[in-house]
Order: structure tokens, then sequence, then C-alpha cells
């Protein structure tokens, strides 16, 4: 027969219950209790699978924005391609700010740099059939591969010509 003292939860495994728990519950009082025990160094009552899982999440994060800033650089591209009558300032504009915020994204996460191919691959599917939507021309209209790298698309001095 186990005594009383054995029954209880030590203090590590309650604290763990109840951060898994307020995880569950209230995201926001979870993050800023975690942070707090992080900051305190109390890492036996921090829920280290939840941060861990967090953290990941947000490195995936950090990758779809990528994605999503390289889709609406290559949506513009290829309305300024296929769409010539829409060739102005705004459009223009439009893409030097896309450009802007891809540089400022990868400047902020670097190692996101070894992940541009299937990035701009995935970039360019969704641009594609967008650029279909938006410009009301068929999907075969535009190429079904990136015609351009990424290098290209980054560089001020590029403007597609049909």
């Amino acid at each position: 027969m186990k005594n009383t003292a054995d029954l209880r939860l030590s203090r590590e495994e309650e604290a763990a219950m109840t951060g898994s728990c307020l995880y569950d519950k209230d995201f926001y009082a979870w993050a800023k209790e975690q942070a707090a025990l992080l900051r305190a160094g109390d890492l036996g009552r921090a829920d280290i699978a939840h941060i861990a899982e967090e953290i990941e999440s947000m490195g995936r994060t950090e990758k779809r924005e990528l994605v999503s800033r390289l889709t609406v650089l290559l949506l513009h591209l290829l309305k300024w391609r296929h769409q010539p009558v829409g060739r102005g300032n705004s459009r223009r504009l439009s893409i030097a700010n896309s450009r802007d915020e891809i540089v400022d994204h990868l400047a902020d996460n670097p190692s996101l740099k070894s992940l541009l191919d299937p990035a701009l691959a995935s970039a360019y599917r969704y641009a594609r059939r967008k650029a279909a939507v938006e410009t009301n021309l068929a999907e075969e209209t535009f190429p079904s591969i990136c015609p351009w790298s990424f290098d290209e698309i980054m560089d001020e001095r590029f403007w597609p010509e049909a």
C-alpha cells in the first residue's frame, strides 16, 4: 500500500498539468506565465512540450509569411506582364513595396534563404491562380512553373514584358 506522500503529484508534475490546462483554456495567460517561468529560470515548472510546439509553429509562420509575400510579388509581376494596360505607378510601387518587404523579412529570418526554391514554387502556384481570377484570363495563359528566378523577381530593374 502506498502512503499519501507517494500519491501526491510532484510539484513539477502539478505545474505541468496546470500549464497544460491553461494552454488549452487561455493561451494568452499561458504564454505570459511561461515567459515569466523561463525568465525566472524555473524550467521545472515550465510547460516545455507546449513551448517547443509553439516555437516550431512560429518557424512555420515565418515560412508561410515568406510564401505570402512572394505570392503578392509574383501576382503583381504576372499582371504586369499579361495586363499591360494596368501598368502604372500604383502597380510599379506595389511591386517595389513587395520586394522591400521580402528583403526585410529575409533580413529578419536569414535561415529562410535555404527555403527560397520551394517557397517560390508554392508562391507561384498561388499567384498563377490569383492572376487568372484577377485578370479574367485562362489559367493556361500563365506558365505552369515560375518563369523567373528569385534573383530576377527581386531585381528592381526587372520588369517582365509580354
